[in-house]
């Protein structure tokens, strides 16, 4: 005689809503949302040798999750403790190891290896990843930095800085550069759109072309840009965008923040600036361009309207790219800068400081 199965579980007052939650949710962990989904298939009758199949566990473990839950309800989900010798590793221990050189340094095993392995005594790995999901200490990961090697870099930040958080008065301050080599690309296929469960997918290969240059002033009192788009990026097409930013405030005295591209500094250049004296140029420290609040808006543009557009011509890319300014001046906002001078400086200081140590 076949078994009969299991009635469906009969769920708490509130209970559905929280499990569905937990399902759903992106920070739950997969054991949390594991026992969640069993508990919710089994409440609609689903019998427990396709809820294993669903859920890719095993008929005990179904048995095991709906008897918990069962007999004390939410809390029953929780995982308990399980048996054996009580955990000998002291998670202190091994982060405070991890900030020693990595292997490579010192000859021995790649990182991998390393945080597959065990040292001596059966404790896990310095850089093993299991102690760094409770301290946020991530020994998989590297960051770099850069450090200005120019000798005016206090000046320029105090200045630029200064530009920002207490502007001149009846002078509008722009931050100007450009954004080049930007590629129409079209996918060799068509992307296909979001739906419910799925992503929205595009194929790998892609055929460019062409390129345009970008360049862009941001007013940063308001968050408005002027922009326009260039074949080249030479002194040439830099001098003709300071002279459409020219003509787009004919009146107003301009402050400009720009980086040291060679371009910017060219004779041309500066030739007509000098005959511009309402145009004064401010410009960012050597390996600065962070200061440059443009870079900021360049990263907007990449992310809403290049990144994952597909154009079949230069030309449809530059009438996307000026469709997103023209929106975007319809919504704009100030940019607003917080760190002062000091606290800049300071920051920069500090790392100095940790880097100071002579390497063994």
């Amino acid at each position: 005689m076949a078994n009969k199965p299991a009635p469906a579980l009969p769920l708490r007052d509130g209970d559905q809503a929280i499990l569905e939650k937990v399902v759903r949710s992106s920070a739950t962990t997969a054991g949390a949302a594991q026992r969640a989904r069993i508990v919710l298939l089994a409440s609609q009758g689903v019998a427990n040798a396709l809820i294993s199949e669903l859920v890719g566990v095993s008929r005990p473990t179904v048995n095991l999750w709906r008897g918990r839950y069962l007999e004390h309800g939410l809390e029953g989900l929780v995982d308990i403790p399980r048996p054996g010798r009580p955990k000998v590793v002291d998670d202190a221990a091994i982060i405070t190891a991890t900030p020693r050189p990595s292997p490579e340094a010192s000859g021995g095993d790649s990182l991998v290896e390393s945080a597959a392995g065990s040292p001596p005594g059966g404790a896990p790995s310095p850089r093993s990843p299991r102690p760094g999901r409770s301290t946020g200490v991530r020994p998989w990961k590297a960051d770099t930095f850069k450090f200005s090697t120019d000798p005016e870099l206090e000046a320029k930040v105090t200045d630029i800085v200064g530009l920002y958080l207490n502007p001149p008065a009846n002078a509008i301050v722009l931050c100007v550069d450009e954004k080049s080599q930007i590629q129409a690309l079209n996918r060799t296929q068509k992307v296909l759109p979001m739906q419910p469960g799925h992503n929205e997918q595009r194929s790998h290969d892609y055929v460019r072309h062409g390129t345009t240059t970008l360049f862009a002033a941001l007013e940063i009192a308001t968050g408005k840009v002027t922009g326009l788009c260039k074949d080249r990026h030479r002194h040439q097409e830099f001098l003709g965008f300071l002279k459409h930013v020219a003509r787009a405030y004919p009146e107003q005295e301009l402050h400009l923040v720009m980086d040291n591209y060679a371009a910017h500094k060219r004779v041309e250049v500066r030739n007509w600036l000098t005959a511009n004296p309402r145009i004064k140029v401010h410009f960012t420290p050597t390996s600065g361009s962070w200061l440059n609040l443009v870079e900021v808006w360049f990263g907007i543009i990449e992310r809403q309207a290049i990144r994952r557009g597909t154009f079949v011509s230069v030309r449809e890319l530059i009438g996307k790219i000026r469709e997103f300014i023209n929106s975007w001046n319809n919504r704009k906002h100030p940019f607003i800068w917080t760190k002062t001078p000091d606290e800049i400086l300071a920051k920069i200081n500090r790392k100095r400081k940790l880097t100071s140590t002579p390497r063994h």
